[in-house]
């Protein structure tokens, strides 16, 4: 894929104007506790730029008279360093295992970065984001200053890379979506895993720890984001994370998991019974989140928009509400009012890619954007009844989401995690085998 991080260079620089610079720079190691770090975790722009995945390392594109050289700054090599914590790449192998015009080690980062930005126009560069990587930068920009006499310059302007760095990323290459399309195969595992292994009793960090080692038996070290487990009354909170509850007969469970697969995100949601079988009311709600889901998947594709299926849902689950009793009115007011709200508190998809909640512009707060061939989306419509809802006591507990990761096509929409259960009659007899 090496040959595609170098593409996107040259996709970046052409956007670039001409006598400029564009700075990327890459994570640093976070602290867990006292000397310990948490797992390095490399920023996903700079991923996206170079497929290096060591930290503190620099990028800096220049571009003059419209051609394009690239610079990579990283840790020297260390023997007793890489004895310790690891192999480092080091600035001479990165030159032909990164494709790079040329590297340097960190120690010669401030001279060369006056060398590098001496005389051009326009500097991109992210301000607010990285503290000591701008402290560095101002610094340069201060010498540039403060050497006139000796013919250098600063840039005029400081511009803010994100918007078109973003843009791109939006868009999938065909190596992308197979990527994504693996973190979805293993996702689908992991909450298979889950509804085989859901019994009265199972605790919800079980269910966790199966998915997480399923996950990495398949190859992907790292969930996405932090695991949602959420028995009962547990799954109406949205980001509930402590997963620290034992499940309960009767109930259900919302378990919202994705892996992490080369750096791309799998994201997916589904609910279901801890012992195997829907109640009616269960049955109720879900199949009314269900039938919005599906109708929103059949309403997505090229030039059509999120907010144009979630109005369907909307119709659907407030309707669906109504008719159940749980709530009163007309169902077009109850929509203008937000009523729904306090069932259906969240969007029904965000963008989805290197992060979970990828990077692009959505153009409107109601996400009008007509979508396009490329584009990687979630649909997850959700219901949640809380104990505190004023509603009749046989509907508290019940919380339902149903998400799926979706890449829009030419023709229409390809469903990435289609192959997680989530009709009532399939996830019934997948549990039942299980029994």
């Amino acid at each position: 894929m090496q040959s595609e991080f170098h593409l996107r260079q040259l996709a970046f620089g052409e956007l670039m104007r001409d006598n400029s610079a564009a700075i990327f720079v890459a994570a640093n190691e976070q602290t867990r506790s006292r000397d310990t770090e948490y797992r390095f975790r490399q920023d996903s722009d700079f991923y996206y730029l170079t497929g290096f995945n060591e930290p503190d390392a620099w990028l800096v594109l220049v571009k003059k008279d419209n051609q394009l050289s690239r610079t990579l700054f990283c840790r020297p090599k260390d023997a007793l360093a890489e004895i310790w914590h690891g192999r480092r790449l080091g600035a001479k192998a990165a030159i032909t295992t990164l494709a790079i015009d040329q590297a340097f080690e960190l120690s010669e980062l401030d001279e060369q970065l006056v060398e590098l930005l001496n005389q051009v126009d326009s500097l991109y560069f992210v301000l607010n984001q990285h503290p000591a990587a701008e402290a560095r930068v101002q610094q340069t920009l201060t010498r540039l200053r403060q050497g006139a006499r000796q013919g250098w310059r600063e840039p005029r302007q400081i511009i803010d890379w994100r918007p078109q760095l973003h843009e791109m990323r939006l868009f999938k290459s065909v190596t992308e979506i197979e990527l994504m399309r693996k973190a979805a195969d293993i996702s689908v595992a992991g909450h298979i895993r889950a509804m085989k292994e859901c019994r009265a009793g199972v605790w919800e960090y079980q269910l966790e720890a199966g998915i997480l080692h399923e996950f990495a038996m398949l190859g992907a070290r790292d969930a996405a984001y932090s695991t949602i487990v959420g028995g009962g009354e547990n799954a109406c909170i949205l980001h509930y994370t402590e997963n620290e509850s034992q499940l309960v007969d009767g109930e259900l469970v919302l378990i919202d998991a994705g892996a992490e697969y080369a750096g791309y995100a799998g994201d997916i949601t589904r609910t279901f019974p801890v012992n195997g079988k829907f109640s009616l009311e269960q049955k109720a709600i879900y199949q009314l989140v269900l039938d919005a889901q599906e109708a929103a998947l059949a309403a997505l594709g090229p030039r059509k928009s999120i907010k144009q299926a979630n109005d369907i849902v909307l119709n659907i689950m407030v309707s669906g509400l109504v008719e159940l009793g749980i709530m009163q009115g007309e169902v077009e007011q109850l929509i203008e009012e937000q009523a729904y709200k306090a069932f259906y508190m969240h969007g029904l998809s965000h963008w989805l890619g290197l992060d979970v909640h990828d990077v692009g512009d959505y153009q409107s707060v109601d996400r009008s954007r007509l979508l396009e061939p490329g584009m990687v989306i979630t649909v997850e419509p959700g219901l949640y009844i809380a104990a505190s809802a004023d509603v009749d006591p046989k509907w508290h507990g019940i919380g339902v989401r149903i998400e799926d990761d979706i890449v829009i096509t030419q023709q229409g929409i390809d469903n990435l995690t289609a192959a997680a259960p989530k009709s009532i009659a399939d996830i019934e007899a997948l549990m039942a085998q299980s029994k």
